[in-house]
């Protein structure tokens, strides 16, 4: 759960000038107040707390003259997490670190929409205390997992452990590995994946290939093919947002079940992509032993393998 501390409202009052007649609201307050998204700023039009001249106005009115545009701007709402008492499935824990298998399903971290059923706040009542190196909405969160990938992922319990740990990510020592279902037959026995990630330039809610993006490097080996399908194992050098899915879908191999990257057509009744992270190598920040954790796989992965195994054997 999050308790929202609610601050005062900042009142912003501006006036048009001559070389800003004719633009867009939205445009205008964009380049007048930088340090806020346009979505934001349309957020706000919407919500009647942007008056032009006292009156209400739509973010397409073309400014005029002399125009005076007031804006009300919330301050920021103060985010306390509160410990929730959730299940969890703790693969190795010490004074330093937990090693975690995280159901398909669990978010990482509280954030816009889902406030409460983290692991943060699962880990806030297991744990007692976490790092502070993320601030207090993803305290102890080193790296993280998507929603609908299940698996493996070390938390740090202390900043000593999170700046270690960072280091190894950093470095490219930690090594993590994942399994996962894509569409079609991926006639290449093993492989890598070398292609740039960014931001969608058209739906900055998802991430592409994109040419000037950053370095994203995925290695892969196929386990088994099930004619349409194929099982794979993957090795992450880089670790980009959504960087196997997107790489997948990139090379034509959407993972089944994706609902962003992945085709529409749905066989398995999965709630999410047949992605699970399934075995981590690090070396303690305390000890410097090199440990290895495996996460076995979930039964909605495990069910999909022997539906295809099963079609193979008897076609």
């Amino acid at each position: 759960m999050v308790q929202k501390v609610v601050s005062l409202t900042k009142q912003l009052d501006l006036i048009v000038e001559d070389e800003e007649v004719g633009q867009r609201l939205d445009h205008y307050l964009s380049c007048k107040l930088s340090q806020y998204s346009r979505n934001c700023l349309q957020t706000l039009i919407k919500q009647g707390k942007v008056s032009l001249n006292s009156k209400p106005v739509k973010a397409n009115h073309r400014v005029k003259l002399g125009d005076r545009i007031n804006v009300e701007i919330p301050k920021p709402e103060r985010l306390e997490i509160l410990p929730e008492k959730i299940e969890l499935d703790i693969i190795y824990e010490d004074a330093d670190i937990a090693v975690v298998n995280k159901p398909q399903g669990m978010v990482v971290h509280p954030a816009v929409g889902n406030y409460s059923g983290t692991l943060v706040n699962a880990l806030l009542y297991h744990c007692g205390e976490l790092s502070s190196i993320n601030g207090k909405v993803r305290p102890g969160i080193v790296h993280r997992i998507d929603k609908d990938t299940s698996g493996i992922l070390v938390v740090a319990k202390n900043d000593f452990a999170h700046l270690n740990l960072s280091k190894q990510i950093q470095d490219r020592a930690i090594s993590r590995i994942y399994l996962a279902i894509t569409e079609d037959n991926i006639k290449t026995d093993e492989g890598i994946i070398s292609a740039p990630i960014s931001r969608n330039p058209s739906d900055r809610k998802k991430m592409s290939v994109v040419n000037g993006g950053r370095q994203a490097v995925t290695h892969y080996k196929v386990l088994e093919r099930f004619g349409n399908f194929t099982y794979l194992k993957l090795a992450l050098e880089t670790g980009r947002t959504h960087q196997i899915r997107v790489h997948l879908n990139h090379i034509g191999h959407p993972i089944i079940g994706d609902p962003v990257y992945g085709r529409r057509n749905q066989k398995f009744n999965l709630k999410g992509q047949a992605l699970h992270a399934y075995k981590l190598i690090l070396v303690h920040p305390r000890t410097e032993e090199k440990m290895a954790f495996e996460a076995p796989l979930p039964d909605y992965f495990h069910n999909v393998l022997t539906i295809l195994r099963n079609i193979t054997k008897n076609a």
